[in-house]
């Protein structure tokens, strides 16, 4: 840009002493100079005398620091909030932000010049910050930052690079980031008061610099002219500003409406009676499998594993007796944040943030799990493998005993993010729950972790029998690949997910094959699709969804839904939203509606 080049640039008045003294004109700030201090004044002596002993070095010190200085400041104009976009061409534009910067710099006193440079240099701190978690969150969750509601996210975040890369590389990272954040802003506030100075010093000509680039700039986005794709004349910092901003103020008012929209319920008035009859004596089992999305069974590295699993198991399923049906479910998330895509299914609600999280299971609505809780009929479970602390959550979605980590018995390693292997998990959940004598029919709500990313190390099926505490994994994960190796390489990680999905598809549907008797009834889906480096840039968001059962009643009543028969749902398979499902499975079997709130 032409007020920048300027900074670039060295002439022999620059060189000269008497240029050095005289920074700034006296003419255009009356503010008298206080005596600096001896030190001060001694270290710039010694300075000076280093200039003019070395000059070449001096003036070709000079130029680099500015020119580095200016591509900063252009750099963190510029900068994409998306890794793909990433490149030299969104580089060629003319920022309008650095054109008012200019301006405002050479209008501006010493003293609130100084102070703006520095705050300015702040601002694009924050704003390359931004774009750098915007490029972090896209990455993983398919969505931009958002200032209003994901800091809590963060602490999740080190807490996943401690279980995958470890303790000591998780504090690394955040020591790192901190340290990374600070530097970066004594770097960006140096280079915005170096450039301030540079163009006070040379007035006349930044004066007409910044005019030109200003008409150069107007006439390209009037003409809207374009180059390599995008538009010459660009906003971009003052636009991700905005954007941000809007983004808050959004989504603070969106906490207030669903604040309001969660009180009205289609069954909180529903009567215990009036609530599942047409289950009633069934054993009902809502099973997650973590990041099981439509990827999984499209996608042409990861399809023909996972269909010939889903393909095999259906028949070995179907040999024992059982039958399904399959759809799919547009998740409430992307890449993570799994809790949300579980208590959209189960509320009803589509819960796609933090802040609606923690609103809605502050309060008592009504979840698809507590309908079974509310009529009597049932007893009702959980089994989360992977909650490892106080999990207040149980109250809400209305479960009489939690099973986590701790409670299963399990004395194998973990495989990364995840405790136990799924297999365990289900054979410990037969052994302490499904398995016993009890009074009523069991509801349960089941978290399987196996195909958590990074997808390394994958535990290997064994023989049911000899599970006993899972000490047995310890040469199978030790034989595993390490995350670190999976991790960084998207072609590995996208072969190892499709792995880690047939290995939780097989483990839950042997389960089954394995202990389901005529009256079980198996509900299992993904939460989510794997990040979008595993699942593409344009990847959907739907999930698979299955209903089993050997009792063909229960099929029946979902047979105007028209799911595709067996474990994988057709491409033109009908598709819902993931906040749909409640409803539609309470009036598939015989749910009367009454409606409270609003």
């Amino acid at each position: 840009m032409p007020v920048f080049t300027r900074f670039g640039q060295s002439s022999r008045s620059e060189s000269a002493s008497a240029s050095a003294s005289a920074e700034e004109t006296p003419a255009s700030d009356d503010v008298p100079v206080a005596p600096e201090p001896a030190a001060r004044t001694t270290l710039r002596s010694r300075l000076t005398g280093l200039r003019a002993r070395h000059p070449r070095a001096a003036r070709t010190l000079r130029r680099t620091t500015t020119t580095l200085a200016a591509a900063l400041v252009l750099g963190a104009l510029l900068l994409p909030n998306t890794l793909p976009a990433v490149g030299p061409r969104s580089f060629t534009r003319i920022p309008a932000e650095a054109v008012v910067g200019a301006v405002v710099v050479l209008w501006l006193p010493r003293r609130p010049r100084l102070v703006a440079a520095a705050l300015y240099g702040l601002g694009l701190t924050a704003l390359t910050a931004v774009n750098l978690l915007d490029m972090g969150f896209n990455e993983y969750l398919g969505r931009g930052f958002n200032a209003a509601l994901d800091w809590d996210l963060l602490p999740d975040a080190q807490a996943y690079v401690g279980d995958t890369l470890g303790g000591g590389v998780a504090t690394a990272a955040a020591v790192g980031a901190i340290v990374l954040v600070l530097l970066l802003a004594a770097v960006m506030v140096a280079a915005t008061v170096r450039l301030s100075d540079l163009l006070v010093r040379h007035r006349p000509r930044a004066a007409r610099g910044a005019l030109i680039a200003g008409v150069v700039w107007i006439t390209c986005s009037a003409l809207g002219l374009t180059l390599f794709g995008g538009p010459i004349a660009s906003e971009r910092g003052a636009g991700a500003l905005r954007v941000h901003a809007q983004r808050t103020v959004e989504s603070l008012r969106d906490e207030a409406a669903f604040a309001k929209h969660a009180q009205a319920d289609t069954f909180g008035n529903t009567p215990p009676d009036q609530l599942l009859p047409d289950l009633r004596g069934k054993d009902v089992i809502f099973t997650f499998i973590e990041s099981y999305g439509r990827s999984a069974i499209e996608d042409p590295i990861m399809a023909p594993g996972v269909d010939r699993t889903l393909d095999a198991d259906g028949k070995a399923l179907a040999k024992a007796g059982f039958a399904a049906r399959s759809g799919w479910l547009t998740s409430a998330t992307y890449g993570g944040s799994s809790w949300l895509g579980h208590s959209t299914t189960m509320s009803g609600l589509w819960i796609d943030n933090q802040r609606r999280y923690r609103t809605v299971t502050a309060g008592d609505h009504l979840t698809l799990t507590k309908a079974f809780r509310k009529s009597g009929a049932w007893d009702t479970v959980g089994v989360m493998p992977g909650v490892q602390k106080g999990w207040p959550e149980e109250k809400w979605y209305g479960l009489d005993k939690l099973y986590d980590a701790y409670d299963l018995g399990y004395k194998g390693p973990k495989f990364s993010w995840s405790t136990m292997p799924d297999q365990y998990a289900l054979e410990a959940f037969q052994r302490q729950v499904h398995g016993k004598k009890r009074d009523k029919p069991l509801m349960s709500f089941v978290i399987l972790t196996s195909s958590h990313q990074p997808w390394a190390p994958i535990p290997k099926m064994v023989d049911w029998d000899e599970l006993g505490d899972g000490s047995r994994f310890d040469a199978i994960e030790k034989a595993g690949n390490k995350a670190s190796d999976i991790i960084t390489d998207t072609t590995k990680s996208r072969q190892e997910y499709g792995k880690s999905i047939q290995y939780s598809v097989t483990s839950l549907t042997q389960w089954l094959e394995r202990y389901g008797t005529d009256d079980t009834v198996l509900v299992f889906l993904g939460d989510h699709q794997p990040m979008a480096r595993v699942s593409g840039t344009r990847a959907s968001r739907d999930v698979p969804v299955s209903i089993v059962a050997k009792d063909p009643k229960v099929l029946d009543k979902v047979a105007d839904w028209n799911w595709t028969e067996g474990l994988k749902p057709d491409r033109d398979a009908p598709v819902w939203k993931m906040s749909s499902f409640r409803d539609r499975f309470l009036k598939a079997y015989g749910s009367t509606p009454h409606r409270s709130g609003g």
